[in-house]
């Protein structure tokens, strides 16, 4: 099989050429000649035949897939590498142009929500969001945007913080200590001088109890892994000792001095 461009990283980079050089010369019809475009569809089917025999262009693609599954990166062909990549880009692209839609739709949403009733501020929790309505509709007089968009807004940061950090995300807990913080400011601003105090202690109540769910299994307490040693260490001496080499039997006698007794020797 004939390749038209340079091996890369050891792999041969196949091309589709390939396919048109496994052609039989001839058609494989010959009786078909005579009529028109028979000679060419004979040609087509005869290389697609080609093609998938054994060590055929489709047939060499098909096994490098098949081999594909138990391949790590670097062991795959180069044009599998170049189509997962495409593919991925290209899922990237639609997810971040999806997501684009989705959040002009909710903000289009939130801006033509109708305007809603400011509260009576009766009641437990209208101390609580009475306040906060009154807030976002005084600085709603300054910015583009309805009264209602802003307070639906500030419910939907509430419901996600909630929802996201009872299941441990830690955005989501951060947006819900942002949206606490943020409530217990407008709170303070726009409750009258003479139950502020009471009005903030009521919300930040409300909001610990809340956090129960929101920050559920959040610890302080360090975390400490106790993790078994990887290595053994066994202590030992070690002694070396040098033994002389044992004297000859012949010379056990032959340095002795000469003047020992007879019973000494």
């Amino acid at each position: 099989m004939t390749h038209n461009d340079k091996p890369i990283n050891g792999q041969d980079n196949p091309s589709f050429l390939d396919l048109l050089n496994q052609l039989p010369p001839q058609p494989p019809t010959p009786e078909l000649d005579g009529q028109h475009g028979a000679g060419r569809l004979a040609w087509l089917r005869a290389a697609w035949k080609t093609s998938w025999e054994e060590g055929g262009f489709l047939h060499q693609r098909w096994e490098e897939v098949f081999q594909a599954r138990h391949a790590g990166w670097h062991e795959l062909a180069n044009w599998i590498k170049a189509a997962l990549l495409f593919g991925g880009l290209s899922l990237i692209v639609l997810m971040l142009d999806t997501a684009g839609d989705i959040t002009s739709a909710a903000l289009k949403g939130l801006s033509d929500a109708p305007a809603s009733g400011a509260g009576d501020g009766n009641g437990l929790w209208g101390t609580v969001d009475h306040p906060i309505r009154v807030f976002l509709a005084d600085q709603a007089a300054h910015l583009p945007v309805a009264p209602a968009a802003l307070y639906a807004f500030w419910q939907l940061t509430g419901l996600i913080g909630l929802v996201g950090g009872f299941f441990g995300n830690a955005g989501a807990r951060i947006a819900w200590l942002l949206f606490g913080t943020g409530s217990l400011a407008m709170i303070w601003s726009a409750t009258p001088a003479g139950g502020r105090a009471a009005a903030t202690g009521l919300a930040a109540l409300m909001w610990a109890l809340a956090s129960i769910f929101a920050l559920r299994g959040l610890t302080l307490r360090p975390i400490v892994h106790n993790h078994p040693p990887q290595y053994q260490f066994n202590p030992a001496v070690h002694l070396h000792a040098t033994i002389p080499a044992p004297t000859p039997a012949g010379d056990d006698y032959g340095d002795e001095p000469d003047n020992l007794h007879p019973l000494q020797r």
